[in-house]
């Protein structure tokens, strides 16, 4: 008797992939990718410097737009020409992690949080404040949510900007050299926190990353070299 294993729809979908830059003499940033992001899984994306990991990156997260090929998303195809649908979808469906937190340095951290909230419009002003204090609580932050950024650390800084990126409850984190900038105990704390987001709640993660050990730590490997992922 064969047993049939459930098949999932991939939560983002690149098919065939490429991006290209210039007018006359062209750069390939990356080329003819095909790669799947399956619910509650961890993926790290290495390789050198320039190699196309954040603007692999940039295309799954619908900051860019592929010169050709497709992206898709829970199955349906991603219009390139919509910026409105595809600010919609990044707003619902994913959330953003970067190597500099880019928290508003007027704002305080349960400000910053509630932030993509707003954007969203879906809930009221107090439910936005609930959630987002239950954001920070969830990452030992609630003593200082109405701190403004320059009065925490960069581990609780990159703590806040996690919890901004699970505002709407996203599906998928996508993280570029989200330890970059931190000593080596604040790397340890914001990778355990990702890892807990894989574990515990079933999100996915990208991580783009230089640093092998960090990535060791996730579920599975992509190296990229000039535009192709290699292994």
């Amino acid at each position: 008797m064969t047993i049939q294993l459930p098949v999932t729809t991939p939560l983002i979908e690149l098919r065939h992939v490429t991006k290209t830059i210039g007018d006359g003499i062209e750069t390939t940033l990356v080329r003819d990718i095909n790669l799947a992001i399956q619910p509650g899984e961890f993926v790290a994306v290495t390789g050198p410097s320039g190699s196309g990991k954040s603007s692999l990156l940039y295309l799954l997260g619908l900051l860019d737009v592929p010169t050709s090929g497709e992206v898709l998303m829970q199955g349906h195809h991603v219009p390139a020409n919509d910026e409105t649908a595809r600010a919609r979808l990044r707003l619902k469906l994913l959330g953003f992690v970067f190597q500099f937190h880019f928290l508003l340095t007027e704002f305080s951290a349960l400000m910053n949080v509630m932030l993509p909230m707003r954007a969203l419009g879906e809930i009221s002003e107090h439910d936005m404040k609930e959630r987002a204090m239950k954001l920070l609580a969830s990452l030992g932050l609630e003593a200082h949510a109405h701190k403004l950024p320059g009065q925490l650390s960069g581990g609780q800084r990159q703590r806040v900007a996690i919890a901004r990126a699970l505002a709407n409850g996203p599906q998928v984190i996508l993280a570029d050299e989200p330890t970059g900038n931190l000593d080596t105990a604040s790397s340890d704390q914001v990778l355990s926190v990702l890892r807990h987001l894989v574990d515990d709640t079933k999100r996915s993660i990208v991580m783009v990353t230089h640093d092998l050990q960090l990535a060791a730590r996730a579920d599975r490997q992509l190296r990229i070299v000039d535009g192709r992922i290699v292994t």
